[in-house]
């Protein structure tokens, strides 16, 4: 018992990696290229948002990232190498806000550049809180904590989007922009070898279902194109034979309940490339 109290005491304390589940925008053809396709020599591409957009738990991380941890292995990363851009502004930082975003990380953006995605929008409303309550407080706490972020994602996620969303077509009235959602973590089955219930796993996914549908809303209200990735991440959430998320546990305390390597590059970079074009 008193190991066990131990661990819930340590994960609630070090677990809290905001998963930063931001828009990843997509701007409209009347706005954009018709494909982020122009040549990869004279593209200029700009990656805004949390840790989903900087890579958190994929790995192989810029040293010159620090907290932000932007890895190689993440979807922009990979896309960026792949197509050979001009350049790249690999701006999104763990634990981001769709304030920070818009504060912090567009310096770089004007009207040469010619894509930007976005994933923000989870942080805001604590969802990486209430995946630690989820995880090391009981199920009453954690369906407590879920339904507050659930109000948050309806009440107050809408504006701040909007906002983020208009500072990026202001900013970059020329780029294709692609916002992403998030995945579920659990899948639709009860996922028996987690710290968090069955009934708190629903509540989860559902309130990543609500996140969703209210970042798609914000992203198409301003011409963006929205990248979702839950069918690609289904049957490779946690408890699933092949997951693409990382468990929870005294190993993990950072990255725990982000896409490992895998996720980015199989989950994550297909819808990119599905939403941006060849690059070529």
């Amino acid at each position: 018992m008193r190991r066990a109290s131990w661990w819930r005491r340590r994960l609630l304390t070090v677990l809290v990696c905001p998963l930063t589940v931001a828009p990843v925008a997509v701007a409209s053809p009347a706005h954009a290229d018709s494909t982020a396709a122009r040549a990869g020599h004279e593209l200029r591409y700009a990656a805004l948002g949390d840790s989903i957009a900087s890579g958190l738990g994929a790995g192989n991380y810029e040293a010159s990232s620090g907290r932000c941890s932007r890895s190689a292995n993440a979807h922009p990363a990979l896309w960026a190498a792949e197509h050979h851009v001009a350049e790249f502004r690999f701006a999104a930082c763990s634990g981001a806000k769709t304030s920070d975003v818009a504060s912090t990380q567009m310096a770089d953006l004007d009207s040469g550049v010619r894509m930007v995605s976005v994933t923000a929008g989870a942080n805001d409303v604590g969802f990486a809180d209430a995946l630690n309550v989820c995880t090391t407080q009981g199920e009453q706490a954690c369906l407590q904590r879920v339904g507050q972020a659930r109000n948050d994602i309806d009440r107050t996620l809408p504006g701040r989007l909007d906002a983020l969303d208009t500072t990026v077509r202001e900013k970059a009235p020329q780029a294709r922009v692609v916002v992403f959602g998030y995945p579920h973590l659990f899948s639709a089955e009860a996922c028996s070898g987690q710290p968090v219930s069955p009934r708190g796993q629903a509540a989860l996914n559902d309130a990543a279902d609500r996140l969703n549908t209210v970042t798609r809303n914000s992203a198409q209200a301003h011409g963006f194109v929205f990248a979702d990735v839950t069918h690609a991440f289904t049957g490779h959430e946690l408890c699933s034979d092949d997951p693409w998320i990382i468990s929870p546990s005294l190993f993990t305390l950072d990255s725990a309940y982000h896409p490992n390597a895998e996720g980015q590059r199989e989950g994550y970079l297909p819808a990119l490339e599905a939403e941006a074009g060849s690059g070529s």
